[in-house]
């Protein structure tokens, strides 16, 4: 019975971290920008560089 108030216990103060955690991030701007991550989808990726054996299937048809 000992054990289960003691995980209890560790999980409140695991909790309460966690919490503080996120008032910290808050406080400090972390959750501010939400404009930039949704439109972050539509902008393009960079081409990647062609792999040298498509060049060869492609020369072959």
């Amino acid at each position: 019975m000992n054990i289960i108030f003691f995980l209890i216990g560790c999980s409140v103060l695991i909790a309460l971290f966690f919490l503080g955690a996120f008032f910290w991030a808050s406080k400090n701007g972390q959750h501010e920008d939400t404009y930039t991550p949704s439109v972050r989808i539509l902008f393009d990726d960079e081409p990647s560089e062609p792999e040298p054996n498509s060049e060869k299937v492609a020369s072959k048809n």
